[in-house]
C-alpha cells in the first residue's frame, strides 16, 4: 500500500516567516474609496445623473426667466440649488443604487469579511461622495463662472461646509435605502425621489417658488433645507442655522436607521 502524502508546506512557512500583515486602515479606506470613486466617475449612466443633468437644469434656469425677482441675477439664485442637486444625485440616487446592486451581488458580505471591514466599507463609500462631488463642485464652478455667477467670498466656508453635512444627509438616506429593500426597488425609488426632490423638494426651486400645499413642507426635508442653506450662504454669506440643524437631525436619524436596519446580504 502506498503512503497517504502530506500537503506541501508554502516556503515562507517551512522559513519560518511571518505572513504578510493587513494594510493600515487609513491605507485600506483611502484604496476602497479610490476604486469607488473611480467606477462612479466611469459610469455613463452615473455621469449623466450626476453632471450632464444638473448642468442642463443650470442652464435652463440662467435662460428662462423663472427665477426672476428673487432679489439677484438668475445665475446667482441658481447655482446653489444646482450645487444641492449635485449631492442629492451622488449621495443619494448613486450611491443608493450602487449599493443596493453591490448588496445582491454578495459583493457588500464578501468586503465585510476582510481586513476593511463593515466600517472601513462605509468609510470608503462616503469618501468616494466626497471626491466626485468635488469633481461636480468644479465643473459646475467652470461652467457658472462664465455665465456671470458672483458668489459672495463670506460665502464659501459655509457653502462648502453645508454641502459636506447634505452629502452626509443624504449618503446616510441612501445607504438607508439600498439596505433595506431589493436593488430594483432601491433603483426604482431613488430614481423616483430625485425627480420629486429635484422638482417640488426646494432644492433647485426655492420653496415660495413652489405651489401653496408644497411650501409648508419642503423646508423640513433634506432637499429643502440644503437647497435654502446654501442660497442662503452664496447669496448673503449667512448661516441658515434652522436648515443646517435640520439636515443634522436628517443625518442622524438615517444614519441610526441605516445602522440599525442594514442588510449585508
Amino acid at each position: 500500500m502506498s503512503k497517504l502524502s502530506s500537503p506541501p508546506v508554502p516556503s515562507s512557512a517551512s522559513h519560518g516567516a511571518a505572513p504578510q500583515a493587513a494594510a493600515p486602515l487609513l491605507r485600506r479606506i483611502l484604496l476602497q474609496g479610490k476604486y469607488e470613486s473611480v467606477t462612479m466617475l466611469r459610469n455613463g449612466e452615473q455621469l449623466i445623473l450626476a453632471v450632464v443633468l444638473p448642468l442642463l437644469a443650470l442652464v435652463g434656469l440662467t435662460v428662462t426667466p423663472f427665477l426672476d425677482g428673487m432679489g439677484a441675477s438668475r445665475i446667482n439664485v441658481a447655482v446653489p440649488g444646482i450645487l444641492a442637486l449635485c449631492a442629492m444625485s451622488t449621495a443619494f440616487t448613486g450611491q443608493g443604487i450602487s449599493t443596493g446592486f453591490d448588496r445582491r451581488y454578495g459583493v457588500l458580505r464578501f468586503l465585510s469579511t476582510t481586513p476593511l471591514g463593515r466600517p472601513g466599507l462605509i468609510a470608503g463609500k462616503v469618501l468616494a461622495v466626497l471626491v466626485v462631488l468635488a469633481v461636480q463642485l468644479a465643473v459646475v464652478t467652470a461652467v457658472a463662472l462664465p455665465l456671470g455667477w458672483r458668489p459672495l467670498a463670506a460665502g464659501w466656508l459655509p457653502g462648502l461646509a453645508l454641502l459636506v453635512l447634505g452629502a452626509a444627509a443624504f449618503t446616510a438616506l441612501g445607504l438607508l435605502v439600498a439596505g433595506t429593500v431589493r436593488p430594483e426597488a432601491t433603483l426604482a425609488i431613488t430614481n423616483l425621489l430625485w425627480i420629486l426632490l429635484g422638482a417640488l423638494g426646494g432644492i433647485v426651486i426655492p420653496a415660495d417658488r413652489l405651489p401653496a400645499a408644497a411650501q409648508g413642507v419642503v423646508h423640513y426635508l433634506p432637499s429643502g433645507a440644503l437647497g435654502e442653506a446654501l442660497r442662503a450662504a452664496f447669496l448673503y454669506g449667512t448661516l441658515n442655522g434652522g436648515a443646517a440643524l435640520i439636515l443634522l437631525l436628517w443625518t442622524l436619524i438615517a444614519g441610526a436607521a441605516a445602522i440599525r436596519w442594514f442588510k449585508w446580504n
